[in-house]
């Protein structure tokens, strides 16, 4: 498996935007869950979106909130998560993961990144 390695993290104020990057440094991608996940304070970690790749590019994306989108561009090996209109409940530590199967459950990724912290203050 290749290595994940996130990066776009910052404290912001609330109503700001950040775009999120996951570079796979090491191999593409083949058909698999790529995605992104976040994890709070004594939560568990929790899908916010992912990508379902083909054999070099992206079949399909999902995101648990209007506001976030998920794009791939797989020239750079790179999935993107864009958040727009920041709240303070969108704060955590933000994974990268590579799975398969049903690419909505934290089970399903079995290799992750080392995260990057989004702190959104009111």
């Amino acid at each position: 498996q290749g290595q994940l390695v996130e990066s776009g993290g910052e404290s912001v104020q609330a109503g700001g935007s950040l775009r999120l990057s996951c570079v796979a440094s090491l191999y593409s991608p083949g058909t698999y869950c790529w995605g992104w996940f976040r994890q709070a304070p004594g939560k568990e970690r929790e899908w916010v979106g992912n990508s379902f790749t083909g054999q070099s590019s992206a079949d399909r994306v999902n995101a648990k909130s209007d506001r976030f989108t998920i794009s791939q561009d797989n020239s750079k090996r790179t999935l993107y998560l864009q958040i727009n209109e920041l709240k303070p409940e969108d704060s955590g530590r933000y994974y990268c993961g590579l799975g398969s199967g049903n690419c909505f459950r934290l089970s399903s990724y079995k290799d992750w990144g080392q995260g990057t912290q989004v702190t959104v203050s009111s």
